[in-house]
């Protein structure tokens, strides 16, 4: 997770430098508004996107770990967008990871909501 999140600061970064380069700072609140929706939608579209195609980000792949439905096959449009909605509230809170722990499988409760798993991968 550590890895992932320095990743995806890189790629939320990059996006606040274009944003910040076509809106010339001080910004005003409601434009501060839209720049926080507009780096969660670019954080959406990078998990979102790397779990529907092939099942892993790049931080996935160099830990051999990819992301499948309950019963193994790729995950659909409406899994990824709940798991990231449902790891949007459950990790900050915390019992997001802890439910692993209570879990039989060992899934987060972002798996468990949207019906996916992470699995060791061959790839």
């Amino acid at each position: 997770m550590f890895y992932e999140t320095l990743l995806l600061a890189a790629v939320l970064f990059i996006a606040g430098a274009l944003f910040t380069a076509a809106f010339h700072p001080p910004l005003p609140p409601l434009l501060r508004y839209f720049f926080q929706l507009y780096l969660l939608l670019v954080a959406a579209i990078y998990f979102i996107g790397y779990w529907l195609h092939g099942g892993q980000t790049l931080p996935m792949k160099t830990w051999k770990l990819r992301l499948v439905s309950a019963d193994g096959q790729p995950i659909r449009l409406k899994q990824a967008c709940l798991r990231f909605v449902c790891a949007l509230i459950g990790i900050p809170l915390g019992f997001g990871i802890l439910w692993a722990l209570l879990d039989r499988e060992r899934r987060f409760w972002h798996d468990q909501m949207a019906g996916t798993k992470v699995v060791v991968s061959d790839k």
